[in-house]
């Protein structure tokens, strides 16, 4: 495994608090970084956070003039407003930079990516950029679903993904947790993260009081898959809903095919564009079934009887590990 400077060429995980933030860095210490000097950056409430990287002790710190300096590669984790305040000072150095925020994902000099985008695309891997997002798990399931489906013959595509709390963090997480067992102890119910009932409850909005907006969150996915697809797909109509469990997105989705379309190419297609497709017709994939795959998992596409051209679809993906697979598999292929 090729041997990386610890003083020359640290790697930058900002937003390093993070759910995201300490995936990417168990992935990264198995990866060929290894070796690599961390440094780990959050906001300021975050700073002085007592963690773990490269197996010793480390200490999460602000972001401070010099923070990105002689950098290999940063990797913003964190909010997207975090992004956005550090992004430019990230810009201004040599580091590939690499967003799982959503931020980046618009400007027109970012280069999106995930495994199987080159090849969708039909494109060579762009490895001259400066700055690079990687999608979230709901927008790369609904980019590669649409980019596979166009090469049978997709003339529209409906897209239905079910969130879940911990795209709003440890705070999410904890809220989901103590509202399951205060409503099943018939005790007063707290709501200081989402302002609303997430427990046992499908929401397309939070509360007004919340700084978490699904609204938000929908035009994150709307975004990153729009950039994704270029002109190569149809753009599907996107809707994303609150689920009231803690990890793994899931997804429902209705194409409308070619007439006489087979189950066999359409599998076909949804392979080719990344999915894992089983051989038999059991139980679909789940939250807790994909938990800790790097890749999504897609139940047996199925024709609507009653309706001949009109295909259902049902998948799943872990909303964390996804990513930041994705963002080390990427790290890994850059100079």
């Amino acid at each position: 495994m090729p041997s990386l400077d610890r003083e020359s060429n640290p790697i930058v995980i900002a937003g390093a608090s993070s759910l995201l933030g300490a995936e990417l860095r168990s992935l990264l210490e198995e990866s060929r970084f290894a070796g690599a000097e961390f440094r780990l950056v959050d906001e300021e409430i975050a700073a002085g956070i007592l963690t773990e990287a490269g197996g010793e002790p480390a200490v999460i710190g602000p972001v401070e003039e010099g923070t990105f300096d002689r950098a290999a590669k940063v990797f913003f984790t964190g909010s997207a407003e975090f992004t956005l305040r550090n992004l430019v000072a990230a810009r201004t150095t040599k580091a590939k930079v690499i967003d799982l925020s959503g931020t980046a994902a618009a400007e027109e000099s970012t280069v999106s990516w995930f495994p199987k985008l080159d090849v969708l695309q039909g494109r060579k891997f762009p490895s001259d950029a400066r700055v690079y997002a990687i999608p979230s798990a709901a927008a790369t399931v609904s980019a590669s679903l649409a980019l596979g489906l166009a090469k049978i013959g997709v003339s529209r595509l409906e897209l239905i993904c079910f969130q879940p709390v911990s795209e709003a963090g440890r705070a999410g997480i904890e809220e989901l947790e103590s509202q399951t067992g205060q409503l099943l102890s018939f005790q007063g119910m707290g709501q200081p993260v989402f302002d609303t009932q997430v427990a046992f409850n499908l929401l397309d909005q939070f509360g007004p009081g919340s700084k978490h907006k699904l609204s938000g969150f929908r035009e994150r996915l709307r975004v990153e898959t729009k950039v994704c697809l270029g002109k190569k797909s149809v753009m599907p109509a996107l809707q994303l809903i609150h689920a009231p469990v803690f990890y793994g997105t899931v997804f429902s989705a209705c194409a409308e095919l070619a007439a006489g379309t087979t189950v066999e190419q359409v599998v076909a297609a949804c392979e080719d564009a990344g999915f894992v497709v089983p051989a038999d017709e059991g139980a679909g994939p789940s939250n807790v079934s994909v938990a800790g795959e790097k890749v999504a998992h897609l139940a047996k596409p199925a024709e609507d009887p009653a309706r001949p051209g009109a295909w259902w679809f049902w998948g799943a993906a872990d909303n964390i590990r996804m990513p930041a697979a994705n963002a080390v598999k990427l790290a890994e292929m850059l100079p």
